[in-house]
C-alpha cells in the first residue's frame, strides 16, 4: 500500500522497480512482476457480464420462514435458528446436539439426527422400458447426485454378469432396472429363457452411460468399488463418487464393521431385506438372475435407498468427528487405483503350482515318516486326537489340556511351546506348513486362475484390518509365507508376460523406522540415519557384542525382538518365536528395554490416551478405536497391544496409500502397471525397456510419500528388484 500511494498505480510501480531502495523489495518486484500481474487480474471484477436481475427483483421481502428455518437446522446454526424464530414468532425446530470432537466408543454409533420416511417396498419402482429410464436419469441430472447399486450372477467382479441396476434421489423412492432376469433350468446351451419386461441391456446402459461418468453428478454407492468395475468392464468409468462404507470405516475403526446391513441397523434403525431367502442355500441356491423380477425389486431398491440415507447420515459427521482428511485424502482417492490393480490382475504359471504341489506332497511324505520314527508308531499326521495321544500320554509332555469332547489341544501355540523340549511337535509344525502352503496356494491358486485373462485377480479390501493395513482376498496373496524356502518358491508361480519383467518396490523396516520417530529414539533415529543394519545394531546394544563380530544367530534374535516389540510381544511369545525358555526370552526383552527406554515411555503414554480416549491415533489422523482398552481379563491385554501397534503399522498403512494414490500419474505415459500391494511392498509389470524409468519414479514417489503433510525424523528407504517371477523380484 505504500508502494502504491508512493508511485501512483500498479504499472508505474513495476516499470519504476528499479528505483526502490530496500533491496528485497525491489527484487521481489522484478523477478514475480508477471504473477503481481495475474494476482491483479483476479481480483479484478468483470463489468461485462450480463444483468439478468432488476433492482425490484432483489428487493427486501419476508422469508419463507419454513424453509429458512429447516435450513438453519440442518446447519445446525442454533443462536441464528432462536433469534429468526423469535423474530417471525414461530416455534424453532429441534436440533440435535452435536458430537463431541473425541465420542467414547458407545456414543460413536449413535442412530442417525436426520428424519427419513419409514421404509415402504412395495413402492419402489421397476423400471422396464427406456420411457420410464428416461424420466429417472433426468431427476439425477437435476438432482446432482444419485445412490447406484448393481446386482449380479457373482461376487466375482472378474466374472459376474450384470443382472440388474438400482437407483435413488430421494430417501423412500427408488427403483431397480432389471437386465438380465431368466427362468427355468439351463438348456443344453446354457442359457435360460430372457424373462420379458426388461430393457436391453445395452440400450440401458448407453443410456445411463453419460450420467455415470457426468463430473457433475455425484454417485454414491456402498463399497462402490465393486460397481465401479462391473461398470468398467462395460466400457463405462463412473466418476466422482462417495462410499458410505469408507465414511464408516474413516469414522468408526475398530468399533463395528462396515457392511451396509450393519451400517443400516446402527444408524437407521431398519433391518434390510436378507439376501439369503432369496438366493437359497445349498443344493437349491440359485444367482441372482433366478430370482424374480417383483422380488428383486424390493430387495435391490432397498439397497439403493438404505445406501443414499446412510450418505445423508454419514456425510456431515466426517467433519464433526474430524475424519475428513482421512476419508478424503486416504480412502476415496485409492478406490479406483485398487479397482484398476485388482482388473490388471497377475499372471499365473499353471505347470509351475503344479509342480510344486507335488514336490510339497513328497516332502510332506518325508516329514510323516520322520514324524512316525520320533514318535515310535505310526498315526494319522493330521488327525489332532491321534497327535495328542501321542505327545502327551505316550512321550508324556507336560502341558496337555483336554477340551469338551476329551481330546487333547494341540494348536500352533501349543505346539510351539512343546517344540522347544522335544523334535516332534516342531516336525508336525512344518508338516502342517507344507499342507497349508499346498491346500492354500499351489492347489487352490489354480482354480483362481481367470480362464479369459490367464491371470488371477485378487479383491483388496479396503476396510479389512482396523490400522488401515488393506486385506487380500479371493485369494489371499498377502499372507503367502516368505521366511520358509517353500513359501518363498510360491512365488515363482507368479510371472510376467512376455517382453515385460515384474518389479517390487519394498519400504525397507518401515515400521522400525516410524516406530524410531514416534517414541523419540535417538540411538534408532541416527542408525537409519547413517544407513546402518539396525538389527545388527541392536544386537550390539543389547549383548554387548562388536559389529564385526555380529553372528547370524544374534541377528536373528534383535531382529525377532525388534519386530516383536512393535506387537508388544511377551517373553511368553519371544520364547515360541525363538524356540528358546522363556525366562532367555523375557531376559532379552527386558535388556531391551532398559537399552531403549523411550520405547516403555512410548508404549505407557499410548496406553494412558487409549484409555482417556478410546481411540489412537496415526501421524496422518487416522482413529483406530480401541473400545476394549478399559476392560478387565484377557481382553484387555490384547487391547493394549493392540493399542501400541495400531498408531505404527497405522502410520506405515498410511503412507503407502499415499503413495499408491500418487503412483498412477508419477508412471503415466510409461509401459507399465501397478499389479499388487503386499504390506509394505508394491509390484509392478513392466516392459523391459523401461524397468529403470518406472524404478526411479516410484521409488521417488515412495520416498517421499509422507510430505508434506507429516515430517518424520529418519529417511524412508525403498529396495528395488527386478526379476521374470515375484520370488527374482523380491
Amino acid at each position: 500500500a505504500l508502494l502504491i500511494n508512493e508511485y501512483g498505480d500498479l504499472d508505474t510501480l513495476l516499470a519504476r522497480a528499479e528505483e526502490i531502495k530496500q533491496p528485497k523489495r525491489r527484487q521481489t518486484l522484478i523477478e514475480h512482476a508477471e504473477q503481481i500481474r495475474i494476482s491483479r487480474r483476479l481480483v479484478t471484477l468483470s463489468r461485462d457480464v450480463p444483468v439478468e436481475d432488476t433492482l425490484d427483483s432483489l428487493e427486501c421481502r419476508t422469508p419463507e420462514s419454513e424453509a429458512l428455518l429447516d435450513f438453519l437446522a440442518k446447519m445446525e446454526f442454533r443462536t441464528l435458528t432462536r433469534r429468526i424464530s423469535e423474530k417471525l414468532g414461530v416455534e424453532a425446530p429441534a436440533i440435535a446436539e452435536p458430537a463431541s470432537a473425541a465420542p467414547k466408543a458407545e456414543k460413536a454409533a449413535a442412530p442417525a439426527e436426520i428424519e427419513h420416511p419409514p421404509f415402504d417396498a412395495d413402492k419402489y419402482e421397476c423400471v422396464r422400458d427406456m420411457d420410464a429410464l428416461s424420466v429417472w436419469i433426468a431427476r439425477i441430472m437435476d438432482k446432482g447426485f444419485v445412490a447406484v447399486d448393481t446386482e449380479t450372477t457373482s461376487l466375482d467382479e472378474m466374472r459376474a454378469e450384470l443382472v440388474g441396476i438400482s437407483l435413488s434421489v430421494t430417501p423412500g423412492e427408488a427403483c431397480y432396472i432389471p437386465l438380465n432376469h431368466v427362468e427355468g433350468a439351463d438348456d443344453l446351451f446354457g442359457s435360460a429363457n430372457r424373462l420379458d419386461g426388461q430393457i436391453d441391456p445395452e440400450q440401458a446402459l448407453a443410456a445411463l452411460k453419460p450420467m455415470l461418468e457426468d463430473a457433475s453428478i455425484l454417485k454414491i454407492g456402498q463399497n462402490i468399488k465393486y460397481d465401479a468395475k462391473i461398470f468398467a468392464r462395460r466400457g463405462i468409468n463412473v466418476a466422482p463418487f462417495d462410499d458410505t462404507m469408507l465414511m464408516s470405516y474413516a469414522m468408526f475403526s475398530g468399533l463395528h464393521n462396515h457392511g451396509m446391513d450393519e451400517l443400516s441397523e446402527t444408524y437407521l434403525n431398519h433391518k434390510p431385506i436378507p439376501i439369503k431367502p432369496l438366493l437359497g442355500s445349498g443344493k437349491s441356491a440359485r444367482t441372482f438372475d433366478k430370482v424374480g423380477i417383483e422380488d428383486a425389486t424390493k430387495y435391490a431398491a432397498e439397497d439403493a435407498d438404505i445406501t443414499l440415507r446412510l450418505w445423508q447420515s454419514l456425510r456431515p459427521r466426517l467433519h464433526r468427528e474430524r475424519v475428513t482428511n482421512v476419508y478424503e485424502t486416504l480412502e476415496r482417492p485409492l478406490v479406483p487405483v485398487l479397482a484398476q490393480m485388482e482388473m490388471h490382475g497377475i499372471r499365473v504359471d499353471r505347470q509351475t503350482l503344479s509342480r510344486m504341489s507335488s514336490a510339497f506332497a513328497q516332502k510332506m511324505a518325508g516329514l510323516e515318516a520322520e514324524i512316525h520314527e520320533l514318535a515310535g508308531e505310526t498315526f494319522n499326521v493330521g488327525s489332532p486326537k491321534q497327535l495328542g495321544e501321542v505327545l502327551f500320554d505316550k512321550l508324556g509332555l507336560q502341558g496337555g489340556k483336554k477340551g469338551k469332547t476329551g481330546a487333547y489341544s494341540t494348536g500352533a501355540d501349543i505346539l510351539e511351546d512343546l517344540a522347544t523340549e522335544h523334535e516332534l511337535p516342531g516336525r508336525v509344525l512344518d508338516w502342517r506348513q507344507l499342507s497349508k502352503l499346498k491346500s492354500t496356494y499351489t492347489d487352490a491358486l489354480q482354480d483362481h486362475i481367470n480362464p479369459e485373462t490367464g491371470r488371477v485377480h485378487t479383491s483388496y479390501q479396503q476396510t479389512g484390518a482396523n490400522t488401515g493395513r488393506l486385506a487380500s482376498t479371493d485369494p489371499n496373496l498377502q499372507n503367502i509365507p516368505i521366511r520358509t524356502e517353500e513359501g518363498r518358491r510360491i512365488r515363482e508361480a507368479f510371472v510376467a508376460s512376455e517382453g515385460h519383467k515384474l518389479v517390487s518396490l519394498d519400504y525397507s523396516q518401515i515400521e522400525l523406522r516410524i516406530l524410531a520417530h514416534i517414541a523419540d529414539i535417538p540411538a534408532l533415529k541416527q542408525a537409519f540415519r547413517d544407513g546402518h543394519d539396525i538389527h545388527a545394531m541392536t544386537a550390539s546394544e543389547m549383548f554387548g557384542v562388536p559389529l564385526d563380530q555380529m553372528t547370524p544367530e544374534v541377528r536373528r534374535q534383535a531382529k525377532a525382538i525388534n519386530f516383536g516389540v512393535i506387537y508388544g510381544i511377551s517373553g511368553f511369545g519371544l520364547a515360541r518365536n525363538l524356540r528358546i525358555p522363556r525366562a532367555e526370552a523375557q531376559a532379552f526383552i527386558d535388556t531391551y528395554f532398559e537399552r531403549f527406554p523411550g520405547i516403555r515411555d512410548y508404549m505407557d503414554k499410548t496406553i494412558e490416551f487409549a484409555k482417556a480416549h478410546t481411540y489412537v491415533e496415526t501421524l496422518f489422523g487416522r482413529r483406530i478405536h480401541t473400545p476394549e482398552i478399559n476392560a478387565k481379563g484377557p481382553g484387555a491385554g490384547f487391547a493394549r497391544r493392540g493399542a501400541i501397534n495400531a498408531p505404527i503399522q497405522g502410520t506405515a498403512a498410511d503412507i503407502i496409500r499415499r503413495a499408491m494414490t500418487r503412483i498412477p500419474q508419477a508412471i503415466e505415459g510409461l509401459p507399465a502397471k501397478m499389479l499388487l500391494q503386499v504390506h509394505d511392498e508394491l509390484v509392478f509389470e513392466v516392459e523391459e525397456s523401461a524397468v529403470d524409468d518406472t524404478i526411479a519414479r516410484v521409488k521417488a514417489v515412495m520416498e517421499g510419500a509422507h510430505e508434506p503433510a507429516v515430517e518424520i525424523d529418519v529417511p524412508l528407504i525403498v529396495d528395488a528388484g527386478v526379476g521374470d517371477n515375484w520370488a527374482q523380484a523380491h
